[in-house]
């Protein structure tokens, strides 16, 4: 007998057990996701409930863990399922409140299923199916996948959706330089004009850290602020959710600024795990060319180098890094869908949809700005 529980935040669970289990992955540790709890940037209010979902062994040690959260909408999650909402609803059911697992706001690929053991992958999906059964859920979702997890998810019977992002692929580079040399002429000539137009003018600088202070969350929140009110209408983190992740995640943040006349103007932050470098969010309060492309792209390749991480991930879509040196990925998702005619269909759209993405990155992957044969 295989016993699941539902706890009323992550913050409730130990963060020793928890961490134990999520493979060092940022985005998974107690303390990120404690920091979106803590600051209100989820829970009462932001259509984010946590709802994590545990098994315990006979000494009350956590072994199995879903980040999971009861939602009332599909804002922040970057895996678009709002056309099934709506033929949900054209059918008269209620797509919301959904169970999504994830890590809010983060397109980045991670574990999901935090398992001291695969064998509890399937009893934990089951639980969460569970939860959709009693709670008379639509439909449960896992988003940004590692793609070892896939066959979990698989055995369990839930449905595969992908998508493309763009990487940078570390195959060894010992600087940027050494990476330049690996394109065409051409496209080496593009990059180093947009590295000079951008860093005329300006000083730039990368903070890691206990170098971090309040004064560069205050500037950097300025910078979201503008972003996030215009691509999502408001932004999705409070300004004391940085001022936690600063506390809380040490050295695995790395903020990059630009300076003009000694203000900043521009910055991009980042964070740093095992083998990747995580570009998370960015913003400006002057439009200058290209500085976009430099704090973000550039910047985050001088930094991968020098920490010796293996690829630097950009965060979702963006066609324009393909010409940036980054390489088109596939990235999944996993979906439970409690009816089964409903699930038929969505099940029928995802085998045409994932034709579809496979053939788009090859298209894509034959784009590459890289000497042909490099």
């Amino acid at each position: 007998m295989i016993e699941a529980r539902i706890a009323p935040s992550v913050g409730a669970l130990s963060a020793a057990q928890w961490d134990a289990l999520t493979g060092g992955n940022p985005f998974m540790s107690h303390a990120f996701l404690t920091a979106l709890e803590d600051s209100g940037s989820v829970g009462p209010g932001t259509g984010w409930s946590p709802a994590p979902i545990t098994i315990s062994d006979d000494t009350g040690q956590i072994i199995a863990a879903l980040p999971a959260y009861l939602k009332a909408h599909s804002q922040g999650e970057y895996v678009f399922d709002h056309a099934w909402a709506d033929a949900w609803h054209r059918a008269g059911g209620a797509y919301y409140p959904k169970l999504q697992i994830a890590a809010p706001f983060t397109p980045a690929t991670g574990p999901r299923l935090l398992l001291a053991d695969e064998a509890l992958a399937v009893p934990l999906l089951r639980a969460a199916e569970q939860v959709c059964a009693d709670n008379g859920l639509s439909s449960a979702h896992a988003t940004f996948i590692a793609p070892e997890q896939l066959p979990l998810f698989e055995r369990a019977g839930w449905l595969l959706r992908s998508d493309i992002q763009f990487h940078w692929q570390n195959t060894g580079y010992a600087s940027f330089d050494d990476f330049l040399g690996q394109l065409s002429s051409r496209k080496r000539k593009d990059l180093r004009k947009e590295r000079a137009a951008a860093q005329a003018g300006v000083e730039i600088k990368t903070l890691i850290g206990s170098q971090i202070g309040e004064a560069e969350w205050d500037a950097f929140w300025a910078f979201y602020q503008d972003t996030g009110a215009r691509k999502w209408g408001q932004p999705y983190l409070t300004r004391s959710a940085f001022s936690l992740l600063g506390q809380r995640m040490g050295d695995q943040l790395a903020l990059i600024l630009a300076y003009q006349n000694g203000q900043p103007i521009a910055g991009a932050l980042n964070f740093i795990g095992a083998d990747a470098l995580y570009g998370r969010y960015w913003g400006a309060l002057e439009d200058k060319p290209f500085l976009h492309f430099e704090l973000c792209y550039y910047q985050a390749i001088d930094l991968a180098i020098a920490l010796g991480l293996s690829r630097a991930e950009a965060g979702a879509q963006g066609g324009h890094k393909l010409a940036r040196g980054y390489e088109p990925v596939q990235t999944w998702s996993a979906h439970y869908i409690a009816h089964p005619g409903f699930r038929g269909a969505v099940a029928d759209y995802l085998d045409r949809e994932r034709a579809g993405v496979a053939v788009d990155q090859n298209h894509l992957a034959a784009r590459t700005p890289f000497k042909k044969g490099a």
